[in-house]
């Protein structure tokens, strides 16, 4: 893998329909979700309506619900669902030999 990717960890350390938190520069926090079908999504692990640790929201389908205020998130686009509006920003993943990458930059971007 290229330096532009980041090595995570292994998917299997990820549970289905679960989350973990990547800390980064700056204090801030990446959320790294698997859905049920296996796939992998990391977002800015703050809610872009008060800021809620969406790590601890429940994962449905490509949908997280923050914990607070149950904003629906998409793990697909980082937008508000339904009437909400609102968006956090994502960061590209890939899984490759079982094991999750991150880029690096946009990793790196939110911890600014």
């Amino acid at each position: 893998m290229d330096a532009n990717w980041l090595d995570i960890g292994p998917v299997d350390q990820l549970p289905a329909l679960g989350a973990r938190t990547l800390p980064v520069q700056g204090g801030q926090e990446i959320a790294l979700f698997r859905t049920a079908n296996g796939k992998v999504f990391a977002l800015h692990n703050k809610c872009p309506h008060k800021q809620g640790p969406l790590s601890q929201g429940i994962v449905h389908d490509t949908t997280v619900t923050c914990p607070l205020h149950n904003w629906r998130i998409s793990l697909l686009t980082g937008e508000a669902q339904g009437e909400d509006k609102g968006c956090v920003p994502t960061i590209p993943v890939k899984v490759d030999g079982g094991r999750i990458f991150i880029a690096r930059a946009e990793a790196l971007a939110g911890a600014r």
